[in-house]
């Protein structure tokens, strides 16, 4: 197939003379076009399941999530995986993400290191990939060789696959593929618009969906959120006097001997345990408050 081919390289009529319009008038036909990304996601909400219900899988088990992409595609996974550890407690070494161009492209693209297949095969390699893990490869266009190449590897290892695009999905080496019809972008090529948009809304709906079921989280609340900063501290003591009925000088003292653990604390004040005892009964039914509170 050829680049002209893609979906997200051909030009989209509604923006031809994006540069003869108005300030509002192109804000307008961009938001316009943005309108039609969540109905795009919509209508992958079957596949985008099945993706969430691996990754949980995964994520109750010893497994890992693995992000993998190139240019703003990477960078949206870099984000996501870096998210987890403050919002649910997961260490970080259990939702990661492969760039392509290492690090350092995070900040400053590495444009060609998308064309390498054989770097994402060494980059799944070097993390030693395992049939609990789930390499999930993120391609606006589809056709991305470096994630390609790692699809095919952490298949090739056994482990689950997926590929999130907007683009050709034919020949990828993914279990599950979700595809989204975005269109063509407002600016021809530029998939950090209405690609980049879709992609981050599907990557939140996988990894939150994906916390729930490995019982980080009670109804809408956080209660595996890791308590790093002052902003954090005062929702992890709101979310302790929510749940148990106690003040905030309370809270904070049980949260003090709880070690800054919500769920710990919210089980030691609500069933009259020490947190040695809380923290056995977190661990007997997988980390879910809600089962442990019966």
């Amino acid at each position: 197939m050829r680049y002209e081919e893609l979906q997200t390289e051909q030009r989209n009529p509604r923006s031809r003379d994006l540069d003869l319009l108005s300030m509002e008038g192109l804000l307008r036909v961009m938001n316009e076009e943005d309108r039609l990304v969540p109905e795009a996601v919509a209508a992958a909400l079957p596949e985008i399941a099945r993706i969430a219900e691996m990754a949980a899988g995964a994520l109750r088990g010893t497994g890992r999530l693995v992000w993998v992409g190139a240019g703003t595609s990477g960078r949206l996974g870099v984000l996501d995986a870096a998210e987890c550890p403050p919002t649910f407690g997961t260490s970080p070494d259990r939702v990661v993400a492969l760039m392509a161009g290492g690090p350092e492209a995070v900040f400053r693209a590495r444009e060609g290191a998308e064309d390498d297949a054989a770097a994402g095969g060494r980059d799944v390699a070097a993390l030693s990939p395992a049939p609990s893990d789930l390499f999930a490869g993120i391609a606006a266009s589809g056709v991305t060789p470096y994630v390609r190449g790692a699809l095919s590897a952490a298949r090739a290892a056994g482990s689950h696959t997926a590929l999130i695009t907007c683009g050709d999905a034919r020949g990828a080496a993914a279990d599950v593929v979700v595809q989204l019809a975005t269109g063509p972008e407002v600016l021809a090529g530029s998939t950090r618009l209405k690609a980049g948009t879709a992609t981050k809304l599907v990557l939140n709906m996988v990894s939150t969906a994906a916390m729930v079921r490995a019982g980080k989280v009670y109804g809408d609340l956080m209660v595996d959120l890791r308590a790093g900063s002052a902003k954090l501290a005062d929702r992890a003591r709101r979310l302790v006097t929510i749940l148990t009925g106690k003040d905030g000088a309370e809270a904070d003292a049980v949260l003090a001997s709880a070690g800054g653990e919500v769920k710990t604390a919210v089980l030691m004040a609500r069933r009259n345990v020490p947190a040695a005892e809380a923290r056995a009964l977190l661990a007997r039914v997988g980390g879910s408050l809600r089962e442990a509170l019966g």
